[in-house]
């Protein structure tokens, strides 16, 4: 089934290509680029086997069973996932959740707000020559206005969190062999994808009541993207003065220990010998990683948190 819909993702990218490169479908090469790349991902990993299912072996839960219980009893759900590895109905709730929080946060500000004040923090960085930033900033207007530009950003997205899901599997994979153990590539991706769902499900449905709570003016365009809600030690800090403990802090909240805490029930009911001490030393590895890439980003672009 994958390598089938892998194709037909690759072959609509190509299409989507060509035609923006031809101007018969002005604005698609973005999207073109995208699609073909991870219908090809799609493709490869679609020759990775599945873990074979053993005599004997309970039944698998459904759907709804596995999207509702994994919030609050998440050990059963992630113990049927050993068996049968099945990721892309969880997957489709939240590219569906952050493309509606995406679109419902554009229109709210306004495309051409959000536009203007990106490129001024491009510009602050320093990237565009003096001579060029008048230019620059009224070619990310224009595109912004574009509907085939909307659209695009918001395939751009779901692809982004496909390609993301897949990296923290081949980590969780490389971890877990690490420690002595073993878990199948389909397994590692049903992990990453169903201990994402609950924390990224309540972050933008909060998110999504609170753009409509406070007011446009009151919204940053750029850090009000990832979402509103603020549950973390961030909250503390002003990110312009302090951008290094505003970052630290923001690592530190009610739905990231969460979300930390589902990942590592996941790898320690999903794969095999892995004790709970191994799945929290990898999962919180992982989140040290991501810790100094972040400190790594106010260092590099200071003007993104002014």
């Amino acid at each position: 089934m994958y390598r089938t819909i892998a194709i037909i993702i690759f072959a609509i990218g190509i299409l989507l290509l060509v035609g923006g490169i031809m101007h018969l479908t002005p604005g698609t090469i973005q999207i073109g680029v995208v699609a073909a790349f991870c219908g090809g991902l799609l493709f490869g990993l679609s020759f990775i086997p599945r873990p074979a299912v053993a005599p004997g072996a309970p039944p698998p839960l459904s759907p709804a069973e596995r999207i509702t219980s994994v919030f609050y009893d998440p050990a059963p759900v992630f113990q049927n996932l050993r068996v049968y590895p099945r990721w892309v109905g969880a997957f489709l709730i939240i590219a569906l959740c952050s493309s509606l929080y995406t679109v419902a946060f554009t229109q709210r500000l306004t495309p051409e707000a959000i536009a203007s004040i990106t490129a001024d923090k491009v510009i602050d960085s320093g990237f565009i020559p003096q001579d060029k930033q008048a230019e620059f900033k009224q070619q990310q207007i224009d595109a912004a206005k574009s509907p085939v530009m909307r659209v695009s950003t918001v395939i751009s997205q779901i692809a982004g969190i496909f390609v993301f899901m897949v990296i923290f599997a081949g980590l969780y994979m490389l971890g877990i062999l690490m420690f002595g153990g073993r878990i199948n590539f389909w397994q590692a991706l049903a992990v990453a994808i169903y201990g994402s769902l609950p924390p990224i499900f309540l972050e933008r449905l909060l998110s999504l009541v609170l753009l409509y709570v406070k007011a446009p003016d009151d919204i940053d365009p750029i850090k009000g993207q990832q979402g509103l809600v603020r549950d973390n030690l961030g909250i503390l800090f002003n990110s312009a003065d302090h951008p290094y403990l505003f970052v630290f802090g923001s690592f530190i909240g009610i739905i990231t220990i969460y979300g930390l805490w589902l990942k590592a029930t996941g790898l320690h009911n999903t794969g095999e010998r892995v004790s709970k001490g191994a799945a929290w030393t990898i999962i919180l590895i992982l989140w040290g990683i991501g810790l100094l890439l972040g400190l790594a980003s106010a260092a590099l672009f200071p003007s993104f948190f002014k």
